[in-house]
């Protein structure tokens, strides 16, 4: 069976995590109702995607 041979130090284990950091999700300006929105995704907000309404928002 594979055992380490030596203690890993902190400073090792430290830079083999140091991609594992959680990142916020982007977020882009909707151009119709300038609120927040996911990239490349119909805002939820007003229903519009690429300058046409997509889909009705009930108010």
């Amino acid at each position: 069976m594979a055992v380490p041979k030596k203690k890993i130090s902190s400073s090792r284990g430290g830079s083999r995590r140091s991609h594992n950091a959680l990142e916020a999700p982007p977020f882009s300006l909707c151009p119709n109702c300038q609120e927040h929105r996911p990239p490349h995704r119909v805002c939820p907000h007003c229903g519009w995607y690429k300058g046409k309404e997509v889909m009705a928002i009930k108010e």
